[in-house]
């Protein structure tokens, strides 16, 4: 490996105690999802306005990279920086959707070969085609985008596959489906790293929502609601509203004037999820937000957010994170 690039990667990451992330660009790749990841971690910032993340785009040898579109990359930094890297993420190549079964390249096994145990590492769409074939997925959940379901099951009979998330999050190794899920993706492990409130901020500055949950539907129906028809959106802007008290299936189909049967047929189609477990995700994120930015005692917030109980939020958020209420501001909670 030329020195004068492994110097100029080591310089990319050094100096400051941001958290580094390299992503891995492979010929062809799809410039949409290498964007993805400059974008979404280069707007998170800390309460007094300091980036959080350091991006750097690699490849198996440093020189130009081509992509999907009509333009060829200069990457700089070659396979030294995935081993400085806290965060490894590889986008889909186009190569990716051809039907073959041939082995990792070698220059590209030899690159994976350089993460450090312990790295974080993520694929969006077809990306997890390589992290499985690097036996990073062997025994773990993962998913590709719907079209690749078969193809992916065939040839890795080992990983845990699922065709119907966003992503998923196994341990550290995470895999999400089409290319904007790439963005729930990054912004999930904003969340894991900052909390919600700056997961949530970039989402603002990107207009996306902030949080779709992993296990949504990759596939939604009617991404934008038929005009002719009535949609979700007045139920679900009361349901926000009155997220402090206890909502009920009858009281949003009201507000749309229509069956619960037909409501929670529309409600899949349009958001991917059921009403009921998309409340508890907003519960959730409403809780998540008031333990980071507010010293409300536990047992307020959990009926501010709709819980009831800090009992029940406790549950929930355990469930959902991993962690107590009490835990979990201890981690997020700003200045």
């Amino acid at each position: 490996m030329d020195n004068m690039c492994e110097d100029r990667a080591m310089a990319a990451f050094s100096g400051d105690a941001r958290h580094r992330v390299a992503v891995l660009a492979r010929d062809r790749v799809l410039s949409f999802e290498l964007s993805i990841v400059h974008r979404i971690f280069g707007q998170a910032r800390s309460a007094a306005g300091a980036a959080l993340y350091e991006v750097v785009t690699c490849a198996p040898e440093p020189g130009d990279v081509r992509t999907d579109a009509d333009f060829t990359l200069a990457v700089a930094h070659g396979p030294e920086a995935l081993a400085e890297a806290e965060t490894v993420v590889v986008p889909a190549s186009a190569d990716d959707f051809e039907p073959r079964n041939e082995p990792l390249d070698p220059s590209l096994a030899a690159a994976l070969a350089r993460i450090r145990p312990g790295t974080r590492i993520a694929s969006i769409c077809s990306g997890s085609f390589v992290l499985a074939a690097a036996g990073l997925l062997a025994g773990r959940r993962a998913t590709a985008h719907w079209r690749s379901s078969a193809r992916f099951r065939e040839r890795f009979p080992d990983v845990a596959f699922d065709p119907d998330v966003l992503y998923t999050d196994d341990d550290g190794v995470l895999t999400s489906a089409g290319g904007a899920s790439g963005i729930d993706l990054c912004l999930h492990m904003i969340r894991t790293d900052h909390g919600a409130a700056v997961a949530n901020e970039v989402a603002r500055g990107s207009v996306v929502p902030p949080h779709r949950e992993g296990g949504q539907a990759q596939y939604v129906k009617r991404p934008m609601p038929d005009p002719r028809t009535s949609s979700t959106g007045r139920a679900r802007r009361w349901a926000l509203e009155n997220l402090h008290r206890p909502v009920t299936l009858q009281e949003l189909a009201a507000q749309e004037s229509t069956s619960t049967r037909t409501f929670t047929r529309r409600f899949r189609d349009e958001i991917g999820t059921s009403p009921g477990r998309w409340l508890t995700q907003q519960r959730i994120e409403r809780a998540r937000t008031l333990l980071e930015r507010t010293d409300l005692p536990i047992d307020e917030i959990a009926v501010t957010a709709g819980f009831g109980t800090a009992g029940s939020m406790r549950l929930h958020l355990k469930d959902e994170l991993g962690v107590s209420p009490s835990a979990y501001r201890a981690t997020f909670r700003g200045p």
